[in-house]
């Protein structure tokens, strides 16, 4: 079982350059990605989302890398179109304002637009230092999800033991809660018959009310239910969706249950067996 919640950090530093990969991840119930990187990596932001979405099924993923060159290769050109259009503005100002000034150079280089610079981009060069730092990072990622996820199984599996017991109990009191249907509706045929009770219809409304009333099939469909759920955790690597799934049936039969049985023991057994429910599925919420 793996978690959603998780994080690792990674970092790379020489003489010519300084690089960190940071990866955060949260409950979602879709795989939800996130990538933030300097723009002139956005051409790597494919690759970085990929080798992200490679490792997870489910989740909110934020990954942040980032990258400081100490010797930054970059051109400058000046925008001559952009100087002309400046100077142009500058001029009718000052004869609007009737003074004689020309704008300094310090001025113009201050202006947006004069200046176009563009740093050199070599993705090969870049992807090459940034994916061992990556896979640094997810390993240590992977590794808290891990971890975590092994601490919410652990909690589960102690909450499902709570579902198993409370459904042997009321597996046990079934025969009892039979035996309680017959008993009063033949208490109810002497009531009003006296001794001409008619033995074949206290069978036959017997009969209709334990198919209205018993629990039998309920308990079977409940204990397969905890079994399979158990079979997911030990075959499924991601098995989120379909334990939740199972939890939905599992409260149905609950709640079945519970609606049909009068027994003090069984409504005991059934409001244990609703809170552990509870506890299971707020741990799902954060299970991949």
């Amino acid at each position: 079982m793996i978690s959603m919640t998780g994080y690792g950090y990674k970092e790379y530093q020489d003489q010519e350059l300084s690089l960190s990969v940071e990866i955060r991840s949260y409950n979602n119930r879709f795989l939800e990605i996130s990538v933030f990187l300097p723009s002139y990596l956005s051409a790597l932001e494919s690759a970085v989302r990929d080798y992200i979405a490679s490792r997870c099924r489910r989740g909110k993923v934020e990954l942040y890398i980032r990258l400081k060159e100490r010797n930054t290769d970059i051109s400058v050109s000046v925008n001559q179109a952009a100087v002309r259009a400046y100077g142009e503005a500058a001029g009718i100002l000052a004869r609007t304002l009737e003074i004689d000034e020309k704008p300094t150079l310090g001025l113009l280089l201050g202006l947006e637009g004069v200046l176009e610079i563009e740093k050199k981009r070599d993705d090969e060069r870049y992807w090459a230092l940034i994916e061992p730092v990556l896979r640094d990072a997810a390993e240590q990622f992977d590794a808290a999800r891990t971890r975590e996820g092994k601490h919410t199984e652990e909690d589960i599996l102690s909450h499902i033991a709570v579902l198993e017991s409370s459904t042997e109990l009321i597996r046990s009191h079934a025969p009892a809660l039979e035996n309680s249907i017959r008993e009063n509706l033949r208490c109810r045929f002497a009531e009003l018959l006296g001794n001409q009770i008619d033995e074949n219809r206290v069978l036959a409304e017997t009969a209709v009310l334990l198919m209205k009333y018993t629990i039998s099939e309920e308990i079977s469909r409940l204990a397969s239910h905890l079994e399979e759920f158990r079979a997911e955790l030990t075959r499924n690597p991601s098995p989120g969706k379909k334990l939740d799934f199972l939890c939905q049936e599992i409260n149905r039969e609950i709640n079945t249950i519970g609606s049909k049985t009068p027994v003090l023991e069984v409504s005991r057994a059934v409001v244990s067996m609703k809170d552990a429910l509870e506890n299971v599925r707020e741990q799902l919420r954060n299970v991949e």
